[in-house]
């Protein structure tokens, strides 16, 4: 081969690879897109799957102290959506979203009521359970966020929105069952919340997109709860015995 056919093949090389990599690029762009404009139908489905594991959970709650199909219910409907409730009433953001969707208030029931028959299958489950309740949690705590940033809140009421979204409907259950609220105790449960949430507020003040800013925070938040849990990392506890009589 001449020089000049070996040049004039190595620029006809690299002008293919030039054209393959655009190609690729194109390919990866589309794609991307494609993600990103169907993230928030995404998102909805894993608050469906997280109001039903939490739903379902909530159940186990309930007969452990007795209850009958209402209480049952009713737990559940605490759990799974009074995050968002005790949301919407602080901030005065209507309607409530069991009432613009009253099919979640159905879902739930039938969620709870299921977990009731099957209750002795759901203790073998109980792992994936927690990681569905993990999933709930960063979840819950993004659209909590979300709905703060629509209302035009500040940011710190905007993370305190993702925490009482992701974290309240877990503390009205354990009210209402009569025990110490998963909140106040030493699991790192609503400082993986708060985690989330800043992540989320961060990679967005950096200039980042909605959908990476979603999906960067959803991996993060719910590594730090799965770690969490794994390697059972506790927060520092306050405790204080004596009387003051």
């Amino acid at each position: 081969m001449s020089f000049d056919a070996y040049i004039a093949h190595s620029i006809s090389y690299s002008d293919a690879f030039a054209l393959e990599r655009k190609n690729l690029g194109f390919l990866i762009e589309n794609k991307l897109a494609i993600f990103v404009k169907h993230l928030p139908a995404m998102l909805h489905i894993l608050y469906i799957i997280a109001i039903i594991a939490e739903a379902m959970t909530a159940a186990l709650s309930a007969g452990r102290r007795d209850m009958d199909w209402v209480g049952v219910c009713i737990i559940a409907w605490v759990t799974a959506l009074g995050g968002g409730t005790v949301r919407n009433i602080l901030f005065n953001h209507y309607p409530m979203s069991w009432v613009e969707h009253p099919e979640y208030l159905v879902i739930t029931a039938g969620a709870a009521i299921l977990a009731a028959v099957i209750a002795r299958l759901m203790t073998k489950m109980k792992t994936l359970f927690l990681y569905l309740d993990a999933l709930g949690l960063v979840v819950f705590t993004i659209i909590g966020c979300q709905i703060a940033q629509q209302i035009n809140l500040p940011a710190t009421i905007v993370l305190l929105s993702g925490m009482i979204t992701g974290c309240a409907g877990g503390v009205l259950r354990d009210v209402l069952c009569n025990e110490v609220p998963l909140l106040f105790r030493k699991e790192i449960y609503a400082s993986a919340s708060i985690v989330t949430g800043a992540v989320y507020l961060g990679i967005e003040y950096l200039g980042a997109s909605d959908a990476v800013a979603i999906i960067i925070a959803c991996i993060i938040g719910l590594a730090l709860r799965l770690l969490s849990i794994k390697y059972n990392w506790q927060m520092p506890k306050f405790v204080y015995r004596e009387e003051w009589h």
